[in-house]
């Protein structure tokens, strides 16, 4: 464990696997105290929780379905509950809003229904917003907010419009939410991964995988470790002078 995060505490929404995994561990190896937010894997969050107590790190599970009624609610006083448990204080110093809805429906625009862009929206815009909102009560000054976004929205991917512009609204938050939290010097960025190596099957296709790799200029995929790292200093105080900024995480997709 290191100490950048020491005596800070930290939730992570959709931590119980692929990057909001990664952005756990790595917050808790620099020293966080971490709630580990999960919407209906309850093995696979444990799974996190026990590798960070592994590695000599403190975290503990958060049962909510980012999206549906009551759960910004039963979100937050469960991080209450357990941050007092763990550290005697219900202080939130870092929110990462990971969890996301890819809304993919394989077929372009004309496959999106209403009821996907209902999803997308609720849990990747909506949530995140009323999180930030109700959060705040927790979140002293100088704390950090980190909105995970995607390339998606800096580029043309046409069977991925109804999360790319979910996230586009996600990234509206980050940047009109920064002024207003300035005066209590909280920090919100937005962090954007490109094709990130999350643990899918489609990762084991060889002629997908090349094609996805063309996308960077690195020729490969990323990993949750790389994009864990921009994230943890983001959420640091070593990145306390940016605010409402959009952190491209994709290496070099987005170059043009």
């Amino acid at each position: 464990m290191t100490s950048r995060l020491e005596n800070k505490t930290a939730l992570v929404t959709g931590a119980s696997r692929g990057i909001g995994r990664a952005i756990a561990l790595r917050l808790a190896k620099d020293g966080a105290v971490v709630a580990v937010n999960y919407s209906g894997n309850e093995t696979a969050a444990k799974e996190t929780v026990a590798l960070i107590e592994e590695a000599g790190g403190r975290a503990f599970t958060v049962q909510a379905s980012l999206g549906q009624p009551g759960a910004i609610e039963r979100l937050l006083d469960g991080t209450r509950a357990g941050l007092v448990e763990l550290t005697g204080s219900d202080r939130l110093d870092i929110l990462v809003n990971n969890a996301a809805a890819t809304g993919f429906a394989g077929a372009g625009p004309a496959s999106v229904t209403e009821e996907i862009l209902d999803n997308c929206y609720n849990i990747n815009a909506k949530a995140p917003f009323l999180l930030i909102q109700k959060a705040l009560e927790l979140i002293p000054d100088g704390g950090h907010i980190v909105n995970v976004s995607s390339g998606v929205t800096h580029s043309a991917f046409p069977i991925q419009i109804a999360y790319a512009m979910s996230k586009g609204a996600l990234e509206q938050i980050t940047l009109h939410m920064a002024p207003v939290l300035a005066p209590r010097n909280i920090t919100i960025n937005t962090v954007a991964p490109g094709v990130t190596d999350n643990g899918d099957p489609v990762f084991q296709d060889p002629e997908a995988l090349k094609q996805m790799s063309a996308l960077s200029t690195f020729n490969r995929v990323g990993t949750v470790e790389e994009v864990a790292d921009i994230v943890a200093f983001v959420a640091s105080d070593e990145a306390r002078w940016m605010t409402g900024s959009f952190v491209d995480a994709t290496g070099g997709t987005l170059l043009g």
